[in-house]
């Protein structure tokens, strides 16, 4: 093979390389970097009430824990407040009392956790599996969502039913009255 032939390879290679560089570049500045993406890495779901890109307050992995349509259950998740003032957020679902709750400026509450709030429904209108038509309100701002209803099938669950619902043996969440007013 001559050297005319050799060198025409190798700049056709390099030149192929480039192009395969370019294009692998332009592709993926098209597509979303998607750890950077906000989504809801658990049962619950996520709920923005307002806010500088709604995230100033909010719900963080929101669900609630029943044995059944009609039972009561116990609400779990955090409510987050990371603005310069105390908030009051307040839980409304067909059929049930409205829960509210104080979070202070800057602070997160935890509800269900064995550190948090016990936060009730006195009563569930969905099944397990389901999700229940819900409101949170903060100050003159609510906004709507589907607030999912677990049972305790799930082992991870089943201890966070209810103090009626739970089975046998299994410690259980009781409500709290301070967190129910």
């Amino acid at each position: 093979m001559s050297r005319r032939a050799t060198a025409a390879r190798g700049a056709r290679t390099i030149a192929l390389a480039a192009v395969s560089a370019t294009g692998a570049l332009l592709l993926a500045a098209c597509s979303p970097t998607t750890t950077t993406l906000n989504y809801d890495p658990s049962d619950g779901v996520g709920v923005s009430v307002l806010g500088e890109e709604n995230r100033d307050l909010r719900g963080i992995n929101l669900m609630v824990v029943s044995a059944a349509e009609g039972e009561a259950g116990n609400v779990l998740g955090a409510l987050a407040n990371q603005t310069a003032e105390d908030a009051a957020f307040t839980l409304e679902a067909p059929g049930a009392a409205p829960v509210t709750l104080d979070v202070p400026a800057g602070g997160t509450v935890y509800l269900g956790t064995e550190t948090g709030e016990t936060v009730a429904l006195d009563t569930v209108g969905a099944a397990p599996g389901e999700y229940l038509d819900a409101v949170l309100t903060v100050g003159a701002d609510s906004k709507e969502f589907q607030l999912p209803v677990l049972d305790g099938t799930l082992p991870e669950y089943a201890e966070l039913l209810p103090a009626a619902a739970a089975p046998s043996g299994s410690p259980s969440a009781s409500p709290s009255p301070s967190a129910t007013e």
